[in-house]
């Protein structure tokens, strides 16, 4: 299959970005963030997290992030919802997307949601079910595709039987996440064409971690399969608690310069692109995580 004309990103780094930096952000530099991000032209941006905020302090007042953005005309703001009582706060915050997870190894699952694969799908099922009277869709996320902090390999097996599960559940798109960053291109590229076995590839999606300085490769090397969907954060934002040394996610910036060089249209605007990243970085006083913010924001 030759690689796709257009690519959507889905820009994480609103959540999955900022709930594994150690400096909170305010709400109103949140709402900042993801409307600068709107501005750049990205059609997909995670709005945060209706998690407990005493497990995710970083993604408390969730609800008045989704108050507070100016939506832009046919844009996406997901929001990830861990459970029914998440899904709840959700709805009344007006979300029209959700997203859940789950792991592909049962180790990950206990110590990042502290239960087993099964239950997490059975609070999956209950998302899936609440969401029906308000027309609110629903994606996946399933961590761990490519490696596992506490069990090494995952058989490519298991990552198949949550994607299925996933699907069935009525998920609209499922991401493949390697959370930690370990897997290299012949071995994401394997991973992906067998959960397209089972699952069509339009309704899949790229979630890489860059901890080995993989994970453009590993895009690269996917986009042969069909897959169309990347996630990714503005200046490489986050990281995974859950795994040492584990680096932030694939950068926004950098992602779509390699979509640029090859003709892929994206649609978003990399000079508004980086402005964001300065935006967000200053706040957290951090430097950008990127080739691209590094070698081009100053001249751009």
């Amino acid at each position: 299959m030759s690689r796709p004309s257009k690519v959507r990103i889905v820009e994480v780094g609103p959540r999955d970005g900022l709930q594994n930096e150690p400096r909170t952000v305010p709400v109103a530099q949140r709402i900042g963030l993801i409307d600068a991000l709107s501005q750049a032209g990205l059609s997909s941006i995670e709005a945060g997290s209706f998690v407990s905020p005493r497990a995710v302090p970083q993604m408390a007042d969730t609800d008045q992030v989704l108050r507070g953005i100016a939506y832009a005309p046919g844009a996406r703001y997901p929001v990830l919802v861990p459970n029914a009582i998440g899904m709840r706060n959700a709805i009344a915050a007006g979300a029209r997307e959700v997203a859940v997870f789950l792991s592909a190894t049962e180790s990950f699952s206990q110590r990042n949601i502290n239960c087993s694969i099964e239950d997490s799908l059975e609070r999956a099922a209950e998302v899936a079910a609440m969401v029906v009277p308000h027309g609110i869709r629903v994606r996946g996320y399933v961590s761990c595709v490519l490696g596992c902090p506490y069990e090494g390999a995952v058989p490519v097996a298991a990552v198949v039987r949550v994607a299925e599960r996933l699907q069935a559940l009525g998920c609209y798109e499922i991401s493949l996440g390697d959370t930690i960053g370990v897997g290299t291109p012949q071995q994401a590229q394997d991973m992906v064409r067998a959960v397209a076995q089972v699952v069509p590839v339009e309704r899949l999606a790229l979630h890489f971690h860059d901890t080995y300085g993989q994970a453009l490769a590993n895009v690269l090397a996917c986009l042969e399969t069909g897959v169309s969907v990347v996630d990714s954060a503005a200046g490489g934002l986050g990281g995974c608690p859950y795994a040492a040394g584990a680096s932030g996610n694939l950068a926004t910036e950098d992602l779509l310069y390699m979509l640029e060089g090859l003709g892929v249209e994206t649609g978003v605007s990399m000079a508004r692109l980086l402005d964001a990243v300065a935006l967000i970085a200053g706040e957290l006083e951090i430097a950008p995580r990127s080739k691209v913010f590094a070698a081009r924001y100053e001249r751009i």
